[in-house]
């Protein structure tokens, strides 16, 4: 796999997670009552998501180990 689709493959599955769990977070937040409690969730995502974003970072910019031909 290329460094390229790498890093694309790495972009798109946070891109997904991202809205995977920020999405219903938010719609919670907006439409119910207790959902405002919720607001103290969201720095703890938020972590895990840029923890996530530089886990993956580190995936996509890994370089294989050398072939033994």
């Amino acid at each position: 796999m290329s460094p390229r689709s790498r890093l694309l493959l790495a972009v798109a599955a946070w891109c997904l997670t991202a809205v995977a769990v920020v999405l219903p977070l938010v719609w919670l937040i907006n439409n119910r009552d207790w959902g405002i409690g919720l607001m103290l969730l969201m720095p703890f995502v938020v972590y895990g998501l840029l923890r996530l974003g530089r886990a993956l970072e580190g995936w996509a910019r890994a370089t294989p180990p050398p072939s033994r031909h």
